[in-house]
């Protein structure tokens, strides 16, 4: 009866895996077909999904099933290739095969024991992201969730290393009476590190703003003399324009005060791995730690974020952890690099992108879409709308006209279906933000969205 059992466990197993394949191969197969944004049909259908908590089980596959016919249709297509919002990346047919395979293994990436081939996918992955980046080779990482948390990773790091400088044990005294440090940013700064640095107790109201330009570039000339103990946060690819700070002054005048120099680079930094667009990137390697987000431009997934910090002596110090049943390895343990412990296997999806792409394939995914973003640009000024950045990489910033007409184009371009752009206020203009992020772009998918833009535009200036 046992044998009975344990072979109907199994077959039920394996029956819902495939019914679950073929839906999903089914979704993806269709993403370049539907609507981006869900219509007001399927959003209203997820009321549905509101019901007293079971109290006998479900048959999985009857699971698996209403999961797909109510949520799938809810979704927004970013696996297709006309999503421009938020600088999502599409999802890498490798990494969505690991994906499955990472989910199938349900790996705790803590520590080498729990799984070795997770460890040493990360181990992999941080010197291929290093190499890529054109970061010292030495340098220790984690795998996180996101910019925020790879943010905070770095930041934490070296609050504990400029801290330890002056012999203060943030680890074992807290924050509680410890010497002052400055923080210093830029007036673009991006929301992920006015968190991360509130999570890292330093206070929104201890930071200074620094100037920035028509661009959102820190201004160099507004650069003052700094206090003892400093963290310098510069930006890798500004969220609305895409542009990048003066790394290599801001370096020197940092550096020459004694300041750890943080870059968050969520997606900008990326631009180092294209000959063509490497040079706007110049002297963002010589920062103490790094902050980047690889479900961006490497088009990984959700989740995926990395920390990244020259100093791996450093970072262990600020993340490891201590307990009598957690004996240390010999060799990196990855739950000593990140602020989680238990966590999923998220090296697995990287190296798959990763090894799928190579250098080169990286390289065109990157000029691919910047080449993209400047045909928006290219068609939107000459159909009389005003582009209100210098398109450096892959962001485009538009206005058709008063606040009320571009909230109105964007509210009817989301609507519509065609395509998905963002709403933003760019120094106090209110514009719409094209973010061409995703390998699943074509030229079509551009003709075809920016035709949408402008006709929904015209009609809006219409009316």
């Amino acid at each position: 009866m046992a044998t009975d059992s344990k072979t109907r466990q199994q077959s039920q197993s394996g029956d819902v895996l495939t019914l679950a394949a073929e839906r999903a191969r089914r979704y993806v197969r269709a993403a370049a077909q539907r609507r981006v944004a869900p219509s007001e049909a399927a959003l209203a259908a997820l009321a549905m999904l509101h019901e007293p908590f079971p109290s006998l089980p479900s048959d999985p596959s009857e699971v698996i099933s209403k999961l797909d016919e109510q949520g799938s249709p809810a979704t927004v297509t970013t696996t297709g290739g006309r999503y421009f919002g938020f600088v999502n990346g599409g999802m890498l047919p490798a990494a969505l095969a690991a994906n499955w395979l990472a989910g199938a293994w349900n790996q705790n990436a803590a520590l080498r024991v729990m799984s070795p081939v997770a460890a040493e996918l990360e181990d992999v992955v941080i010197r291929w992201v290093c190499e890529a980046l054109g970061l010292p080779a030495n340098c220790a990482g984690g795998l996180v969730t996101c910019a925020t948390m790879a943010n905070f990773t770095a930041l934490a790091t070296a609050r504990h290393t400029l801290l330890a400088r002056e012999g203060w044990n943030v680890i074992e005294d807290g924050m509680f009476g410890a010497p002052p440090i400055e923080v210093v940013v830029g007036a673009e700064v991006h929301a992920s590190i006015l968190k991360a640095l509130s999570l890292a107790g330093f206070g929104r109201k201890r930071v200074t703003t620094i100037e920035a330009d028509n661009q959102g570039r820190m201004r160099k000339d507004k650069l003052h003399r700094l206090s003892k103990r400093a963290i310098v946060c510069i930006q890798a690819g500004n969220v609305n324009t895409g542009a990048f700070d003066p790394a290599e002054e801001i370096y020197a005048w940092a550096h020459e005060q004694g300041a750890w120099v943080h870059v968050d680079g969520a997606f900008g930094l990326w631009a180092r791995v294209s000959p063509r667009y490497e040079h706007v990137t110049h002297g963002f390697e010589k920062a103490d730690s790094w902050a980047t987000d690889a479900h961006k431009w490497p088009n990984v997934g959700y989740d995926s974020g990395l920390a990244i910090v020259r100093d791996g002596a450093a970072l262990r110090a600020s993340m490891g952890i201590t307990a009598a049943y957690l004996e240390p390895g010999s060799r990196r343990e990855p739950m000593h690099h990140t602020p989680e412990a238990s966590r999923r296997a998220r090296g697995v999806e990287l190296w798959a992108a990763l090894k799928s792409l190579g250098r080169s394939g990286l390289c065109a995914l990157i000029e691919r879409t910047c080449a993209h973003a400047q045909r928006f640009a290219q068609g939107l000024r000459e159909a009389g709308f005003a582009v209100l950045n210098d398109v450096v990489i892959n962001q485009v910033l538009v206005s058709f006209g008063g606040p009320d007409v571009t909230r109105e184009v964007i509210r009817r371009i989301q609507e519509d279906g065609t395509c998905w752009c963002a709403g933003t206020v760019w120094q106090g203009k209110t514009a719409m933000r094209i973010s061409v992020s995703s390998w699943a772009t074509t030229e079509e998918d551009v003709q075809r969205s920016l035709a949408a833009m402008i006709r929904i535009a015209r009609e809006c200036r219409a009316a």
